[in-house]
């Protein structure tokens, strides 16, 4: 099967000719329809995992995908050939990911059914944007209709996603992007939407906030200025891990099937889709690849095997 691939840390990515995998007991093999460009993807290929968890070579970049089921593995199954799946294939070894043609996933872990009316490429947008916005939402402290919501960085995938689901809930969102967002993010659902500069922020934020979500900020004296607009009881969060202790949360996704359930649930209702931004056949990964690189993502990248 063809895939991209790294030989090394820190290689350039290529497209390069694989066995296509056979499912084990309990997997099943997934033709890809499209995969999902995550940042995520270009830092394990640079060695942001390297010590921690296995790899394998050549290593194939990727996490989140949407196609159809190919094979069924022996053993117990929930799914059949043809079902229409999505998920996130991130577990070990690192190096089996989803620029490919084929990917084989365990049924009973971060994979789950695209329901009908929603289309494969809408559903490759979603995984790992999606479920980290969604328990955002989950698993801090609930908030209430009109409660004010800062996102620094909204202009992303997490950030898109997260900014449509707390406008659904009659959340009001202040979105703080670069450049000239300002009218997606407002189509999106946000009340406000700023130029990511403290004093923008401020400006914007007179009365506090109710909950700060910071996307961008890797450092807890940058996190600290926005975390300082937090009211008091309310929770300031950080997907980078910038927060230091007392300043607020350091959030990290804990992916599950059900997640992805309730996710595919809420982009059917029409409360949440991830904004396609360009789309690449597979050889030209390493291309895409190179923009993600440079920043400003506006939405997501998808690959096409």
């Amino acid at each position: 099967m063809r895939a991209v691939a790294v030989q090394t840390f820190r290689a350039e990515p290529e497209l390069v000719q694989l066995p296509k995998p056979e499912p084990g007991p309990g997997e099943v093999l997934i033709k890809i329809d499209y995969a999902a460009l995550n940042p995520f993807d270009w830092q394990v290929a640079d060695g942001l995992l390297d010590g921690r968890v296995p790899h394998v070579f050549p290593l194939v970049l990727g996490l989140d995908f949407a196609g159809r089921v190919d094979v069924v593995g022996p053993g117990e199954n929930r799914f059949v050939v043809g079902d229409a799946v999505y998920g996130q294939a991130g577990r070990p070894p690192v190096g089996t990911g989803t620029y490919a043609e084929y990917v084989t996933m365990p049924h009973d872990t971060t994979i789950a059914g695209v329901p009908d009316g929603l289309a494969l490429r809408a559903a490759a947008a979603l995984p790992t944007s999606g479920m980290t916005a969604l328990e955002i939402l989950r698993t801090t402290t609930p908030l209430d209709a009109g409660a004010t919501m800062l996102i620094v960085g909204a202009a992303g995938g997490v950030g898109s996603a997260l900014t449509q689901l707390a406008a659904a809930r009659d959340i009001r969102v202040v979105a703080a992007v670069r450049g000239d967002e300002r009218e997606r993010m407002r189509a999106l659902g946000a009340a406000v939407s700023v130029d990511t500069t403290e004093q923008s922020v401020r400006e914007a934020c007179t009365g506090g906030v109710d909950m700060l979500v910071d996307l961008v900020s890797v450092d807890a004296e940058s996190f600290g200025a926005y975390a300082g607009l937090v009211r008091s009881g309310g929770t300031a969060l950080s997907t980078r891990g910038a927060a230091a202790p007392g300043q607020g949360v350091n959030f990290q996704l804990t992916a599950t099937g059900a997640l992805l359930d309730a996710l595919a649930e809420a982009a059917l209702a029409g409360e949440v889709h991830v904004p396609v931004e360009a789309e690449y056949p597979l050889e030209k990964a390493p291309e895409a690849l190179a923009r993600n690189r440079s920043g400003g993502a506006r939405g997501k990248t998808l690959l096409v095997p």
